[in-house]
C-alpha cells in the first residue's frame, strides 16, 4: 500500500491540500515542496512535463524571450497564451506560473491549464491525520488478507506464463508451511511482591501497586487554550496515582495561554508560553510540566513544544489530549509520568531474583542502537543516532540514552568513539560505559550485548568494520587490556514476511511465536520473533503458514533466552527479523 497524488487540476489539488477556498489563498512556498517533481499535462498539449518550481512573478508579469521570425521579442506568459495562442485564461493572471524547465532554460505554463497525471506516488511526509487514515485503509483482518492473497495467486496464473515455462520454472500456488513454537511469557512483578502472568500479550495492573513509584512535586500545568477543567483533572490524577502507590502533589502553578496568541504560529505560541514559565519560576525551573493540548495526535504545537522542553531546557514533560481524559487515560498517564521521573512500574521476575542466564551472574551491559532518518522529501534534515545503554547491573530495565546528529541519510553511527584529547573521549560508547561503571558498584561489563536495529543484510559487514571498530577503540581507550565479550543482534522491522496460524483458521500468530527454520536465511544465524499481540494487520508481500513445534537450533535457543529473560528489551522487537552475530 502507498499514497498517491490525486490526479486532475493542479489548482483544485492545492486548494484541497491546503484546505483553502480560493486559489488566491494558496501558500505558494508550501505548494512548491508539495508539487516538486510531480508530472503534469497541459490542456492543449499531449506531452507530460515534470514540475521543477514556480515563476518568481505572476503570470501577467513573468516575461520570456519569444522568437518571431529572425527577431526575439519580450512578452509575458499571459499575453503569449491569450493573444498569441488564443487560449482563454480565467484567473491565472495574478498567480505564479508552473516551471517545467531548467534554471537556465525555464518553461512556464499558466497554472489553470495544468493537470496532474494519475498514479503518482506521494513521497513527502504525511500529516498525522493522513498517517492515521493510511493505517485504517491499509489494515484488514488476517482471515480476509489470507483469502485475498489466495484469490490473487489463482488470478495471476503463473503456470500459464510462457516465459516461466520456457525456463523450466514453476511456482507453487499454495502458502509455504513453516514450523514454529510459542514461548511462555516472562512473569512480571509489581509492588508488594505481586506477580503478574501475561496472557496473549496483555496483563492487567488493576488493584496493583507500582514497583518503584516516584513522587511528583515542583511541577506545573500549561494550558494551550483548551476548555479542560484543570483543577478537577489534577485531583483525579492524584487520586488515580495514589491507588497505585504514587504520590502526586498539587501543581506549583497553572499557566494559561494568552487568548490573543491563539491563532499565531505554533513556534510563536510556544515561545510566549515559555516566557510566562520563566516569569513564574525565576529561581529554579519546574521539575515536570503537564501540557494540555486540544488534540495531541494532530496538534501542530506538539513538535515545537517537545523541542523547547527537552532539547533546549531539559525539562521533563507530558502532553495530554483534552478530548479523552477519563480514569483509564489517567492511569496510562500516571505510568508514563512515573517512568519519566525515573521510577519503575514493573519488571520481570527473573531480574529481581537474578536468575537470567549469562546476564545475572556476570556483569553484562545491554545496548540498543538505531539511526532514524528524516521523512521522505526532507532531504536536508539530519539523521539522528540513538543509543541506549543499561545501568545499575544486575538490572536490565534501567537505561541511559544518548543522541547525536548525523549527516542526512547516513546509516552508520560515526560518533561512538570521539577522542578530543589523550585523556578524554567524547564518544557515545565511553559515556554509557562510564555510567554503567558508576551505577554498578564500579564494575566493568565482562560481556556486552548490542541490539542494532534498521540494517539490511548487505550491511552486516559494514557494522563490523565501522561501528564495532569504534566500540573496540573506545574500550581500549578506557583500559588498554580490557577485552569484554561482544554479541551483536541485528533486528529488521521492515521486512515483507507475514505469518498466519494454520491451526486457528489463518488468524494472527500468538505473541511469543518463534520461527527459526525453512523461511530463514541459510547464511545467517537468524529467526523471526513476534513478541506482541498483533492489533493491526497491514498488507505485505511474502506469506508463510506456521504449523507445530519441533527441534531447536542455536538461534532459537538464544531467542528463547532473550524473550524469557530480557523482556524489557524484547518489548521493542515486535514482528522482527533478528540475526545473531556472536
Amino acid at each position: 500500500m502507498t499514497t498517491i497524488v490525486q490526479s486532475g487540476s493542479v489548482v483544485d489539488f492545492l486548494i484541497r491540500n491546503q484546505n483553502v477556498k480560493t486559489p488566491f489563498e494558496i501558500d505558494w512556498n508550501k505548494a512548491r515542496g508539495t508539487l516538486k517533481n510531480l508530472r503534469f499535462k497541459v490542456n492543449h498539449l499531449k506531452f507530460e512535463f515534470k514540475i521543477t518550481g514556480f515563476s518568481d512573478r505572476p503570470c501577467k508579469e513573468q516575461k520570456f524571450s519569444l522568437k518571431l521570425g529572425e527577431a526575439n521579442v519580450e512578452t509575458t506568459v499571459y499575453d503569449y497564451f491569450v493573444k498569441t495562442r488564443g487560449i482563454k485564461l480565467s484567473f491565472s493572471a495574478n498567480l505564479p506560473c508552473i516551471n517545467a524547465g531548467k534554471p537556465r532554460k525555464p518553461k512556464f505554463f499558466p497554472i489553470e491549464l495544468c493537470s496532474l497525471v494519475p498514479l503518482q506516488r506521494y513521497k513527502n511526509e504525511l500529516t498525522g491525520y493522513q498517517t492515521s487514515a493510511m493505517i485504517k485503509k491499509s489494515s484488514q483482518k488476517p482471515e480476509e488478507l489470507l483469502q485475498f492473497l489466495a484469490d490473487t495467486g489463482k488470478m495471476i496464473k503463473h503456470e500459464a506464463e510462457p516465459l516461466l515455462k520456457s525456463c523450466g520454472i514453476s511456482i507453487d500456488g499454495s502458502f509455504v508451511q513453516a514450523e514454529g513454537r510459542v514461548l511462555s511469557a516472562p512473569r512480571l512483578i509489581m509492588g508488594n511482591g505481586e506477580h503478574i502472568f501475561p496472557r496473549n500479550g496483555f496483563w492487567n495492573i488493576k488493584d496493583k501497586k507500582l514497583l518503584a513509584p516516584k513522587k511528583l512535586e515542583n511541577w506545573a500545568v500549561v494550558n494551550f487554550s483548551t476548555s479542560c477543567d484543570i483543577r478537577s483533572t489534577c485531583l483525579k490524577l492524584a487520586k488515580v496515582s495514589s491507588n497505585y502507590g504514587m504520590v502526586v502533589s498539587p501543581p506549583a502553578c497553572v499557566i494559561q495561554e494568552n487568548p490573543k496568541y491563539k491563532k499565531k504560529p505554533a513556534s510563536v505560541r510556544v515561545e510566549v508560553m515559555f516566557q510566562q514559565i520563566k516569569s513564574k519560576f525565576r529561581q529554579n525551573p519546574p521539575r515536570f510540566i503537564l501540557c494540555l493540548l486540544s488534540d495531541k495526535k494532530f496538534c501542530d504545537l506538539y513538535g515545537p513544544w517537545k523541542k523547547k522542553t527537552i532539547v533546549e531546557f531539559g525539562i521533563l514533560d507530558q502532553c495530554v489530549s483534552n478530548n479523552k481524559i477519563d480514569e483509564k487515560y489517567l492511569m496510562n498517564l500516571m505510568l508514563k509520568i512515573n517512568a519519566k521521573l525515573g521510577g519503575f512500574n514493573h519488571t520481570i521476575l527473573s531480574e529481581i531474583t537474578r536468575s537470567i542466564p549469562f546476564v545475572s551472574k556476570i556483569p553484562t551491559m545491554i545496548f540498543g542502537m538505531e539511526v532514524s532518518h528524516a521523512s521522505p522529501g526532507a532531504t536536508e534534515r539530519p539523521s539522528i543516532a540513538s543509543v541506549v545503554g543499561s545501568r545499575e547491573w544486575p538490572r536490565i530495565s534501567s537505561y541511559r540514552a544518548c543522541l547525536r546528529a548525523l549527516p542526512p541519510k547516513v546509516k552508520m553511527i560515526d560518533s561512538l568513539f570521539k577522542p578530543i584529547s589523550e585523556q578524554k573521549d567524547a564518544g557515545i560508547f565511553s559515556e554509557l560505559l562510564l555510567e554503567f561503571f558508576a551505577s554498578s558498584g564500579n564494575k566493568k561489563p565482562a560481556q556486552i550485548i548490542i541490539f542494532r536495529n534498521g540494517l539490511s543484510t548487505t550491511e552486516y559487514k559494514q557494522i563490523v568494520k565501522e561501528e564495532m571498530d569504534q566500540i573496540l577503540k573506545a574500550c581500549n581507550f578506557l583500559e588498554e587490556k580490557w577485552r569484554p565479550k561482544f554479541t551483536v543482534i541485528v533486528s529488521q522491522r521492515r521486512h515483507h514476511t507475514k505469518f498466519f496460524d494454520k491451526s486457528n483458521s489463518g488468524a494472527n500468530v500468538s505473541p511469543g511465536t518463534i520461527v527459526d527454520n525453512k523461511v530463514c536465511d541459510l547464511q545467517c544465524n537468524n529467526f523471526y520473533m513476534n513478541a506482541h499481540a498483533a492489533r493491526i494487520v497491514s498488507y505485505s508481500n511474502s506469506q508463510f503458514i506456521i504449523t507445530s513445534k519441533k527441534k531447536k537450533n542455536k538461534a532459537s535457543l538464544v531467542a528463547e533466552f532473550f524473550y524469557d529473560s530480557c523482556g524489557s528489551i524484547i518489548r521493542g522487537l515486535r514482528g522482527r527479523h533478528i540475526t545473531m552475530c556472536c
